[in-house]
């Protein structure tokens, strides 16, 4: 079989079976940082105190993963 097709089935099964799984507290923090990065990156080119203050969450977002064992 193709390598790619393989790859392919691999990756589907795999997400096919991660909706019956719950997040964790640290994925789900983790999907909070990566989101208020984003935004703090949108904003920057357009309102830079709103950057600053979705990177200021980020950064204590992150704090909060660092204190999980």
């Amino acid at each position: 079989m193709n390598y790619h097709l393989l790859r392919l089935i691999h990756r589907n099964t795999k997400n096919m079976f991660r909706i019956f799984k719950k997040k964790s507290e640290k994925e789900k923090l983790q999907s909070q940082y990566e989101k208020l990065l984003k935004e703090a990156h949108t904003l920057s080119t357009a309102n830079r105190k709103m950057s600053d203050q979705k990177a200021f969450e980020a950064d204590e977002i992150m704090k909060k993963i660092e204190m999980l064992p």
